[in-house]
């Protein structure tokens, strides 16, 4: 005898130029209520992983890393708090959730969610206005604030803002990353730029630096790049991509993020890997004319094993922080330190500030990151999956 489907409670919503499922914790089976394979097998079956054909017909997934992604949010019990946020990227065509970091792009949909999903006190909510959202990123361990617009007592989602790699225009959500650098130091090496020893592929000057998310950061040059490739340059190459995965992998055992190259397979969230280049004209993916004077520097980034199609938010986080630090690879592509960039990425442009100060020992801090994205719900009501799946 089959098992009937179950029903849970769910929030289909795009944040940034990523899409993902929302859930408030309390919705959940009492089973993934707690970090564990239960928990896991629900949310892989939600998103209709794995999937070897690639596809996730069976989800809701859209065959992407920016769209394999599942959120849950529950009120927050830590002072100056209103939501706790954990963020699973759930894997395409293997059986895991990587739980190693964070999703910038869909930080920005939390606060509005929260809001939605009746988790903030109406008390808190003015009329018509902007209220900010303190929201713990219970992945990294981090503060990160939505600036959430308010209309008629409800979030207002539709707006003039555009952000390059979505489509439709929508409200502006001012994101603030309180503090993005992992406990420890920002450059886990202790050096703006390392010489990265890579077997089989040479060595590489890389920016080693944890920020928002582990980030490794090459010279496109060395790589035999422009910095002007859009995706199928890239994810069309199997060569390519297997190489970039040897580099990360050798990356994230020299920031110490693993403790033998098998582990890389396992962590494929992080570290991410970009290359950067000195501005230069392009056509972005949407045939937009992108002029070197309208950029600082360009950044191609690859997640989940892919070249994005835009940004990843924590990636953003990462190039903002680096670009305000002298010496680092991405401050030298856009020939100087700067606290506020704005860098090309395939789909467009995006402008990001960093607030950085070196300490008398000589380290490097990151007190806080800001840019915009924007976020709306896209459908709500329930994900059914079979009874049996977890």
């Amino acid at each position: 005898m089959f098992k009937p489907q179950l029903k849970i409670p769910a929030t289909y919503m795009r944040g940034g130029t990523s899409k993902g499922v929302f859930f408030r914790l309390e919705d959940l089976p009492l089973a993934a209520q707690k970090p564990g394979p239960a928990r896991d097998a629900l949310l892989l079956r939600v998103l209709g992983s794995p999937d070897p054909y690639g596809k996730q017909i069976d989800g809701m997934g859209n065959a992407s890393s920016s769209t394999s992604k599942a959120v849950i949010v529950s009120k927050s019990h830590r002072p100056g708090h209103q939501l706790d946020y954990l963020f699973g990227q759930v894997s395409i065509d293997k059986p895991f959730v990587d739980w190693s970091g964070n999703c910038g792009n869909l930080s920005a949909a939390v606060g509005a969610f929260g809001i939605h999903a009746g988790l903030i006190a109406p008390q808190l909510l003015p009329q018509n206005g902007h209220v900010d959202i303190h929201i713990w990123q219970q992945n990294i361990e981090k503060t990160l604030i939505n600036r959430v617009a308010i209309s008629q007592g409800a979030v207002q989602e539709t707006g003039d803002f555009e952000l390059d790699g979505v489509t439709f225009a929508a409200a502006e959500v001012p994101v603030t990353f309180v503090e993005p650098a992992a406990d420890g130091d920002l450059f886990p090496t202790g050096n703006v730029i390392d010489r990265l020893e890579v077997p089989g592929e040479g060595h590489f000057a890389a920016t080693l630096i944890n920020a928002g998310i582990p980030t490794v950061f090459l010279r496109a040059g060395d790589l035999g790049y422009q910095g002007t490739e859009l995706q199928e340059a890239i994810n069309g190459d199997e060569q390519a991509l297997a190489r970039f995965e040897r580099i990360r992998a050798y990356a994230a055992l020299k920031m110490g993020l693993i403790d033998s190259l098998d582990q890389a397979a396992l962590r494929q969230h992080t570290p991410k890997i970009a290359y950067v280049a000195p501005p230069q004209d392009y056509r972005s993916a949407a045939g937009k004319t992108i002029l070197a004077a309208d950029t600082d520097l360009l950044v191609r980034a690859l997640s989940m094993g892919k070249l994005h199609h835009a940004m990843m938010g924590t990636a953003a986080v990462a190039i903002a922080t680096a670009a305000a630090i002298p010496g680092t690879l991405v401050s030298e592509a856009a020939g100087k330190a700067t606290p506020l960039v704005r860098f090309g990425h395939p789909s467009g442009t995006l402008q990001v500030g960093a607030t950085a100060q070196q300490g008398p020992d000589g380290q490097w801090q990151v007190m806080a990151v800001r840019m915009s994205r924007s976020a709306r719900i896209l459908m709500e009501g329930w994900v059914r999956v079979p009874e049996d799946c977890f």
